[in-house]
């Protein structure tokens, strides 16, 4: 079956407020002076993962609830500007948004509006139908629309994939991502045992490949009942933000997984890309473009010439 969409991105639009702190924690203070200042962009996880997926070349599609309130132009503005076709949900609750406290090191810290979703929002059927039917794969941020739709992703035989990002293996809530998902990405930052934490994912659901992300620590890479570790890449240039590498590797790991490539060489692809991501600074929305990627993956790799 011919499709017009390599990924169908569900969730995760909404806008970041940036703000530059001295250092995390950040010591209470009656004020502080803001130096570069404060700066509200559009790019939350789903945002990030698009851009990433189209700027290495992938078909995307975007669908989320979105307000019609300022943060939702800034939503529509950032994927008319680079080309990524959205469907905008009316969300009356407003766009989600987020205050990002970024340190000195590229650590943050967010703060999310958590008045913006609620357990009753939901993707129309029809939409999630006819968009899922023109798609070869589903990536869902752990939002409650994209949890309400995992049923329908999975009757379109669509293979899907998720990022339950610091997920203490215990929370309920990440359950359903987790378990209905061919591939798995997670973080190491609240689990006491990564090891145990993603065989059990992959004993209990669909996943063929489970990822944890340990960030300068690279990740941890499950696949066939085999974990390998994958070691960190040196960013090309100084580190200033994290936000956003964990989107970053999802999308290139996408790139070499839907390209049929070694799961190892897939990690490998992720790293670069979120050893990139680390470098942009947080109130950017670039990401590694196709061309710079493989030629970074081919010279680690050792290809030949």
């Amino acid at each position: 079956m011919s499709t017009e969409t390599d990924v169908l991105v569900l969730g995760g639009a909404g806008v970041d407020t940036i703000v530059h702190v001295p250092e995390l924690p950040l010591p209470y203070a009656d004020s502080y002076m803001i130096r570069p200042g404060i700066k509200t962009r559009a790019g939350q996880s789903g945002d990030f993962v698009a851009l990433g997926l189209s700027a290495l070349g992938l078909r995307t599609h975007h669908l989320d609830m979105v307000g019609e309130d300022p943060e939702g132009d800034l939503v529509r503005a950032l994927h008319r500007d680079h080309g990524i076709p959205l469907t905008a949900v009316p969300q009356p609750a407003g766009t989600k948004r987020a205050v990002n406290l970024v340190g000195p090191d590229g650590r943050r810290l967010s703060l999310y509006d958590d008045t913006r979703s609620r357990e009753a929002d939901r993707f129309p059927e029809e939409t999630v139908r006819t968009l899922a039917a023109a798609a070869r794969h589903a990536h869902v941020v752990i939002t409650h629309p994209c949890s309400q739709a995992l049923p329908l992703l999975r009757e379109s035989g669509l293979t899907v994939s998720t990022d339950l990002h610091n997920w203490d293996g215990a929370n309920p809530y990440h359950e359903p991502f987790a378990l209905a998902s061919d591939l798995v990405f997670l973080s190491t930052t609240a689990l006491a045992d990564h090891e145990r934490t993603m065989r059990d994912i992959a004993a209990r659901g669909r996943a063929r490949v489970v990822v944890a992300t340990a960030g300068a620590d690279g990740a941890h890479l499950l696949a066939d009942g085999t974990l390998t570790h994958i070691p960190a890449v040196t960013p090309p240039a100084p580190v200033v933000d994290s936000n956003g590498a964990g989107d970053a590797f999802a999308s290139a790991f996408l790139l070499g997984w839907l390209g049929g490539e070694d799961v190892a060489r897939c990690a490998l692809y992720g790293a670069v890309a979120g050893a990139y991501a680390c470098t942009v600074p947080s109130t950017r929305t670039d990401a590694i473009g196709r061309a710079e990627l493989l030629a970074q993956v081919a010279e680690l790799a050792g290809d030949p010439v």
